[in-house]
């Protein structure tokens, strides 16, 4: 069947679903599901293998039907691959039907497809590093296995597991790093951030890292170590403080474990919250937007000419 030349003559047949190459096929007199579905090179895996689904012109339109489907039976015996006695196999899953299925022959513009397995998935794994006791690329057992299970099964933190600072990323829809309040997890299974895994799921528990880095706008950079109780100002002027390029009222703060604090004005009458960096955490100092003058600059440039202009008249004044 591979020698089919192309669709010369407008009559084809088309199959989709799970087999490894869809597409369309040129239909020849007595063609069979078989002969097709050698065509498209074999099921894949996970392709169920009880019956396919055909797509048909129907016979009547008269109610506005566009086609008819049937349910045609196919076996194990449309599988190609073979074990070393000569039997097909296939993956585990449903069991496949032995040989027997009657051919079924195809009629022009049929549109088969090759259903898959309910539920079948491949193997989904995840990667577990840093402080716990067996780190590895471990595979989901379930589609409900969430963080802690994954963490039983690796034995646990180490003593020098720092929980805070966990690092959990995930690929999926460019999600990226999630912020995880680990300590709040260990101590409740049923707390939010004990999240369902998704394969290619990233974890890594670090050790404790007793330091601070600040970055940015900050007139000496770099890591400034962590004491307990001191907030956000302490490190800024452990860094050097914040240079004249520097917007501190936009600074923020990126705790260990993925989450982003910012500097936040409460109003005039409650002032302004800060985070509290902690260990391993990095304060970031935003570059003032220079481009245009504030309000606030134009009013005291204002000021600044009102009151150079007095200091003028009163020089006047006293000199004459």
């Amino acid at each position: 069947m591979d020698s089919i030349g192309p669709l010369s003559s407008g009559l084809f047949v088309g199959i989709a679903g799970m087999v490894k190459k869809p597409g369309r096929y040129p239909w020849q007199q007595g063609m069979t599901l078989r002969e097709l579905v050698t065509l498209a090179r074999g099921p894949t895996v996970g392709a169920y293998l009880k019956e396919a689904e055909i797509g048909r012109l129907p016979a009547d339109r008269s109610q506005g039907q566009l086609t008819q489907t049937v349910r045609a039976p196919i076996d194990s015996t449309y599988l190609f691959e073979r074990d070393a006695a000569g039997r097909y196999i296939g993956p585990p899953g449903l069991a496949f039907p032995g040989p027997g299925a009657p051919e079924v022959p195809l009629q022009p513009y049929d549109n088969v497809l090759i259903l898959r397995q309910p539920d079948f998935a491949l193997p989904r794994t995840v990667y577990l590093g840093g402080e716990v006791r067996f780190p590895g690329t471990y595979a989901l057992q379930s589609k409900g296995d969430r963080l802690l299970d994954l963490l039983d099964r690796a034995g646990g933190l180490t003593p020098q597991a720092y929980p805070n600072g966990i690092r959990f990323y995930r690929p999926v829809a460019g999600a990226g790093r999630l912020g995880i309040d680990l300590p709040r997890v260990l101590k409740d299974r049923g707390h939010r951030d004990n999240l369902v895994l998704a394969g290619g799921d990233s974890i890594d528990i670090p050790a404790y890292e007793p330091t601070v880095r600040v970055e940015g706008a900050i007139n000496s950079p770099g890591s400034v170590t962590y004491v307990q109780g001191q907030g956000l100002d302490y490190y800024l002027n452990a860094a050097g403080g914040v240079s004249y390029r520097g917007d501190k009222g936009r600074t923020f703060v990126l705790q260990p474990n993925g989450s982003v604090r910012a500097v936040h004005k409460r109003g005039l009458l409650f002032g302004t919250s800060k985070p509290t960096p902690e260990p391993g955490a990095v304060v970031v100092v935003p570059i003032r937007d220079m481009s245009a003058r504030s309000d606030v600059g134009t009013v005291l440039a204002g000021l600044a000419q009102v009151v150079g202009a007095l200091t003028t008249v009163i020089v006047v004044i006293v000199t004459h």
